[in-house]
């Protein structure tokens, strides 16, 4: 019996350069859709801003070529930009950490196998899907001076009753409180995290003599340190750009008193107030060159603080 292939079998046997061609050209087509709205929506904006904040531009007339004007105005000119930059520093050195540290011991108090456990951690997270303008209003409600929930309680102890939105002293502090009710995300995220610690560690501090503190200090920290890193990354960007809440509180001028004025606020203020869309893409492009900058930070830093599994723990 011949078993050698005759030419007419061989031709209809598809070449592997044809297929992988195919494969290719299917892997563009369903990339496309991705990668068109990753050019337009966000490379050519980035790109866009980047030039405009060399410009004198107010949507009215055509862009006019300034140089680093804008830039050396919000630097030397503008007393408002230096204000927006503390306020925002303050608030993400004071919201980021006790973001953190809440969400980790609620993390901790949920990671338990107690009955109707499950439920608490939805009933934590729900408030995560609160749009933040309507989290704000109910807020502000909470926190009026006049007949608000804290005030009235407060009353009822003795204790004195601040103008938590109006006291520029106090405003801040109220901003960062309620910065606290969005820490479910970061919550479920690190009680992953102590899901994925094996339990044999666990077992083997426990077996050497270490106690809850013990194995929360020298096993369950290290381990959860790539999630640390995680949240604090994105807990830094998301506060340096807080704007709806402050928006709705003080308003384009950060009342009381500018203590209010973050830098979102004043970047929006000078885009859609008072359509200086130039000295706007400068702030903006400022802020992008910033929270770059310290992103890197974190990450070098990250080289003597995140732990891995196959490290070895002392306790």
């Amino acid at each position: 019996m011949n078993l050698i292939p005759t030419r007419g079998v061989s031709q209809n046997i598809p070449r592997k350069g044809t297929l992988q061609q195919r494969e290719a050209h299917a892997g563009l087509l369903f990339v496309m859709p991705w990668v068109l709205s990753l050019l337009l929506f966000t490379a050519y904006p980035v790109l866009a801003s980047m030039y405009f904040s060399f410009t004198d531009y107010n949507i009215v007339q055509s862009p006019r070529w300034i140089g680093m004007e804008n830039y050396r105005t919000m630097l030397t000119d503008d007393p408002s930009f230096w204000k927006g930059v503390q306020n925002t520093g303050v608030y993400t050195l004071v919201s980021v950490p006790l973001g953190l540290v809440s969400s980790l011991m609620l993390a901790i108090i949920l990671n338990t196998q107690a009955k109707g456990i499950s439920i608490y951690r939805t009933i934590f997270y729900l408030p995560t899907l609160v749009p933040p303008v309507a989290a704000t209003i109910v807020f502000i409600l909470i926190f009026s001076p006049d007949r608000g929930l804290i005030n009235t309680i407060l009353e009822h102890l003795g204790l004195p009753t601040p103008g938590w939105f109006t006291d520029p002293t106090w405003s801040k502090p109220t901003l960062i409180i309620m910065s606290l009710w969005n820490i479910g995300a970061q919550t479920l995220i690190f009680l992953a995290g102590l899901k994925e610690i094996p339990q044999s560690l666990l077992d083997a501090a426990a077996i050497d003599g270490a106690g809850a503190w013990q194995k929360f200090r020298y096993v369950k920290l290290p381990l959860l340190s790539r999630v640390i890193l995680f949240n604090l990354v994105m807990d830094v960007i998301a506060s340096f750009q807080v704007f709806s809440q402050a928006l709705v509180i003080g308003g384009t001028t950060g009342q009381p008193v500018e203590s209010m004025l973050m830098y979102m606020v004043h970047l929006y203020r000078n885009a859609f107030a008072y359509f200086k869309m130039g000295y706007a893409s400068a702030l903006a492009f400022t802020l992008f060159l910033v929270i770059l900058i310290v992103t890197l930070i974190i990450f070098w830093s990250a080289r003597a603080w995140v732990h891995y599994e196959d490290e070895h723990l002392d306790w």
